[in-house]
């Protein structure tokens, strides 16, 4: 942390904290499910919770902020847009596996905003590829759960959520050019929002009976979805998508160790073995020369548009 700047180290705290309230999803979601809570209700509300929460901070304390130009505001509802998406195909997953299992799958997201960065003409060293291979062995070591078979439907819906999500922090990335990083979290949580929202609608189905358990937990996922997603975009403005996502891998040891504490589940040697190859990944950050830190990350021609 001595090596970067005050900008970075705050990106870096911001990541460090979007991490934390992100690896509550998917505990609390299975103790919304629990509670009798179907996963369409538990991400409408949710998200609704969490725009809610969002709007009600920034009439009390960001009201200037919540002006945005014609063009920031096209971009937040296009990123909204893709994480909603991405979010009704994470909490459908989650209600066909167990919480640890859920966790580590969804981490693949490192991969895909390493590949649409390429694509886009991000430049990549030796040791983000290496930072980037250890994860990925870690993830890997992780996701030998034990003989029991998973469920492949839930597996490839997780897939395609991580997919989702990365292509959400590039896409994010892109936005945070131009749009602070608060007015973007709002617009694009509204936008989560409304997509669920109508989803949900679509179903034609009433509201399910809900246990005092069930509601807490929904309540709760909102809070930190609002934490989760100012964090987030905050650290995505200062340090860019590759650092975000590869950060953001301790999101799957808060994870584990929650659903160790919560629900009772256990990882074998092998899988700690796993979650020590990430904490490595971490630590090797800050001697990666190539990432453009106090750039943000966002390509030159990004900010021309």
């Amino acid at each position: 942390m001595t090596h970067l700047s005050c900008e970075q180290r705050r990106g870096v705290i911001s990541t460090v904290m979007a991490s934390f309230f992100l690896g509550w999803a998917p505990i609390l979601g299975k103790l919304a499910y629990q509670g009798g809570v179907t996963p369409y209700t538990l991400v409408a509300f949710r998200t609704l919770a969490a725009a809610l929460l969002l709007w009600l901070a920034f009439v009390l304390f960001w009201r200037r902020e919540v002006v945005i130009s014609r063009g920031g505001l096209i971009g937040c509802i296009g990123v909204g847009m893709v994480n909603g998406f991405g979010s009704l195909l994470y909490y459908t997953s989650l209600s066909r596996l167990d919480a640890s299992r859920a966790s580590l799958l969804s981490t693949l997201y490192p991969l895909w905003v390493v590949l649409f960065l390429f694509a886009a003409g991000q430049p990549l060293t030796r040791l983000t590829l290496m930072r980037l291979a250890l994860s990925m062995l870690g993830v890997y070591l992780l996701i030998r759960m034990g003989p029991s078979e998973p469920d492949w439907l839930g597996v490839t819906l997780m897939v395609a959520s991580a997919a989702t999500y990365g292509w959400h922090l590039v896409l994010g990335q892109w936005v945070l050019a131009d749009v602070p990083s608060r007015a973007a979290t709002l617009y694009i949580l509204t936008t989560m929002s409304c997509v669920v929202g109508l989803a949900w609608v679509l179903q034609a189905r009433p509201v399910e009976p809900l246990a005092a358990a069930g509601w807490c937990a929904i309540l709760a996922l909102g809070l930190t979805t609002a934490l989760s997603r100012l964090a987030m975009f905050s650290a995505l403005q200062r340090v860019g998508g590759v650092e975000t996502a590869l950060v953001g891998l301790l999101e799957l040891l808060v994870s584990l160790l929650l659903a160790f504490l919560l629900l009772g589940e256990r990882l074998t040697p092998v899988q700690w073995g796993g979650a020590g190859l990430l904490v490595v990944s971490l630590m090797l950050m800050v001697r990666d020369p190539g990432l453009c830190l106090a750039e943000g990350n966002i390509p030159l021609e990004w900010k021309r548009m």
